[in-house]
């Protein structure tokens, strides 16, 4: 597999569109990180690591509204490709929406939001936007 991140993306977007409340993911510390990053934003409903064999697995609960069934995720996008990365400094980091969305950034710090890397003035990689 040459882009786990867009995998991880993909089988979230697909569990979404077919109506699903759990997906199994296998896992990656950077995928930990992301799902982490997801659940403390509201995007997801809650998570869980499961070591089993080498690798594990992580099992996300989707979140949906209760009265209208619209799940909370309405778009996920990978920017930075393996083909052609893209890396933005504090100053040029995106706003996903005007700021109803967010970027997840890979920076030096760890994984964090676009928002949060902002106020901690560091720049990296911008992995994805969800919104």
């Amino acid at each position: 597999m040459t882009d786990p991140i867009a995998d991880y993306l993909t089988r979230l977007r697909n569990a979404i569109k077919a109506n699903h409340r759990v997906v199994d993911i296998p896992a990656s510390n950077v995928k930990k990180e992301i799902t982490k990053v997801l659940f403390d934003k509201g995007y997801i409903q809650n998570y869980k690591f499961e070591q089993e064999g080498p690798q594990g697995n992580i099992k996300i609960a989707l979140k949906y509204n209760p009265t209208t069934k619209a799940p909370a995720i309405v778009k996920l996008e990978r920017i930075s490709k393996p083909g052609l990365r893209k890396y933005a400094g504090a100053a040029d980091l995106p706003r996903v929406l005007n700021g109803l969305g967010i970027a997840v950034v890979s920076t030096s710090k760890g994984i964090m939001t676009d928002k949060e890397a902002r106020v901690a003035n560091i720049g990296g990689e911008v992995l994805c936007h969800v919104y």
